[in-house]
This record gives C-alpha cells, structure tokens and sequence, in this order.
C-alpha cells in the first residue's frame, strides 16, 4: 500500500484539529494555512471524513470542523481506511478476485501477513498518540509545542 497525498493531507488536517485544546470549530481555511494545505484540496477529504463520523461540520460565521470522537478514539488507520481505502499491500489480499492465481498462490501467505502488520500498526496509533507525541518533540528541542500553538 503507497499512502497518497490524500492520505497523508487527511492525517495532516485530523492532527491539526486533535492538537487543538479548544472544543470551538475549526474553519477550514485555518487548518489549511495552518498546515500548509490547499483550502479546496481539503474540502474534497472533509466529506468522507464526515461521512464516516471521524469529524462534524458546523455552518455558519462560527462554523467549521471536530472530531466526531475523541482524539484517543480515531487512529490513523481509521482515517486511512476512509480516504484511501482497503488497507493492504497487494490487491489479492482484500478482493481474491483481484488475481487469477489467488487458489495457488506461494506469495498470498506472506502479503497476507504483511497486511495483518500494517494494520496493527496504523490502528494502534491514535491522534492523542500523535498530539503527545510531537507536544513531548516540542519539549524536547526546547520549543513551544505545536499543540500549544494551536490553541
């Protein structure tokens, strides 16, 4: 599996409003300047995200965008999942109809396991994990933090 710049954007924009320590929405054009991203661009990965539940929408002068659930709640395979899709090394893995040679396949076994590893990985992270994470960088190199920043 190649994370897209979709994927990436949308763990970018779901960091962003994580970190943030007030529960007051979030403009768009904010998350945007504030991680460099294009306002359009991530119009088009708010919709799935919302759909899905991981964020909530707010119209309106005071609108903007949450999380659908708390920060410890949504890891980064979950937003993944959302915006790229099956997780999974090779096609076969998630559809056996993907390949002809599915039945007798040597390899199956091992893109399988690889599969079950990602997984695991990408959703035992969480975007508190992530928040904590570059707060304790932050600290670290002796720098006001990005969590503190967004507030």
């Amino acid at each position: 599996m190649r994370v897209t710049t979709r994927g990436r954007y949308a763990v970018m924009a779901m960091f962003d409003l994580a970190c943030r320590r007030s529960a007051e929405p979030v403009p768009l054009k904010q998350i945007a300047e504030h991680q460099g991203l294009s306002e359009r661009y991530l119009e088009q990965l708010m919709a799935p995200l919302r759909r899905a539940g991981l964020v909530q929408s707010m119209r309106g002068a005071q609108g903007g965008y949450t999380l659908g659930r708390p920060a410890a709640a949504i890891s980064v395979g979950d937003i993944l999942r959302v915006v790229e899709g099956p997780i999974s090394p090779v096609a076969c893995v998630t559809d056996p109809l993907a390949c002809a040679r599915t039945d007798g396949c040597v390899t199956r076994g091992i893109w399988s396991r690889l599969r079950d590893r990602m997984v695991d990985l990408l959703d035992s992270i969480t975007l508190a994990d992530l928040c904590q994470e570059a707060a304790s960088e932050a600290l670290t190199r002796g720098v006001d933090g990005h969590a503190r920043s967004l507030s």
